[in-house]
């Protein structure tokens, strides 16, 4: 039997409250919350997706009188990244207090916190009056929901009620960044691009540089090689002409392409190559071609600027 769906903001608050789960709208992707401190619930999360403990969830606050509760340290490029972006697509990790449980962070001595910028999730957190951690609402390293109804079709057995907020704007997670007392590290490219925060904060290292791919997966999450993934192979290629591909084969394209007839199913992300568009339509395109009955996916390099940075990440692991 399904979860209850609808627009009920003080039931899903009380929920919350009470240790429940709820799957709300940001402008990222649906997340499944609980209710941070409270561990039963937090485990909860983690077994209904099937994640590993050692995967550290993000807690979401609505406002920041919060951060005193949950950081013990924020520093001044702090101040200066939350007054540009939030609320909005970036999450801090930062060191925590005692108050935020070991499970919420995998035993890390940072959390990861961030203010989404949807409406209805804002709303949320303050009815809630608690801080939620909340990883993306599918079960663990497959695709992201980015409306409603992919919460239910996976995981609406399981959850207490599900907060349609409609189709999410910005279609991709957060973008990820540790914050030490001399560096900023780019843990996971998302909704917030490099160039953007590096306006504010400059400079920023990236993790290949600063640490080792076992440690950026432990730091933050959505860094597993393989993650973001359908459940039908995927490949990328340099050139569509070059392509040999299966009878049945789906194209995830960036914009319309003259190789695109040779498919049986397409999708195409943006008629005029638009980056912000791509990443909005991204997971829901890949959905479709995943349920298209095609026998791969074949894909290209997005540019490697802006948000196209964190398409290509989520191309890679799908494809790993």
């Amino acid at each position: 039997m399904s979860c209850p769906v609808g627009v009920d903001v003080a039931l899903a608050a009380r929920l919350l409250r009470e240790g429940k789960l709820v799957s709300f709208a940001t402008e990222t992707v649906y997340g499944l919350g609980a209710n941070a401190l409270d561990v039963n619930a937090v485990a909860r999360v983690f077994a209904v997706k099937n994640r590993p403990h050692f995967d550290p969830l993000i807690v979401h606050i609505a406002d920041r009188s919060w951060l005193p509760r949950l950081v013990a340290s924020w520093p001044e490029a702090a101040e200066r990244l939350a007054a540009r972006f939030w609320p909005g697509p970036l999450t801090l990790v930062l060191p925590k207090t005692e108050l935020v449980p070991d499970l919420v962070t995998s035993g890390l001595p940072s959390v990861a916190v961030r203010m989404p910028a949807h409406p209805l999730a804002l709303e949320l957190l303050r009815l809630a009056d608690v801080p939620v951690a909340a990883p993306s609402a599918n079960l663990f390293g497959q695709l992201s929901p980015t409306c409603a109804e992919h919460v239910a079709e996976r995981l609406g057995d399981q959850i207490d009620y599900l907060l349609d907020g409609g189709p999410c704007s910005v279609g991709v997670e957060s973008t990820v960044l540790l914050l030490e007392s001399d560096r900023a590290v780019l843990l996971r490219p998302g909704g917030v691009p490099l160039e953007e925060i590096e306006s504010v904060i400059s400079p920023v290292a990236l993790p290949s540089r600063e640490t080792t791919s076992d440690q950026a997966a432990a730091l933050s999450p959505g860094m597993l090689p393989q993650h973001y993934a359908p459940r039908t192979p995927l490949v990328i290629v340099e050139d569509l002409s070059r392509v040999t591909a299966p009878a049945r084969c789906g194209l995830l394209i960036l914009q319309p392409h003259p190789a695109a007839s040779r498919f049986a199913a397409v999708e195409v992300l943006s008629a005029n190559g638009d980056l912000t568009a791509a990443a909005a339509n991204f997971f829901a395109a890949l959905r479709r071609l995943d349920a298209a009955h095609v026998e791969q996916i074949v894909t290209m390099p997005f540019p490697n600027h802006g948000l196209g940075r964190a398409l290509n990440d989520r191309l890679t692991r799908a494809a790993h």
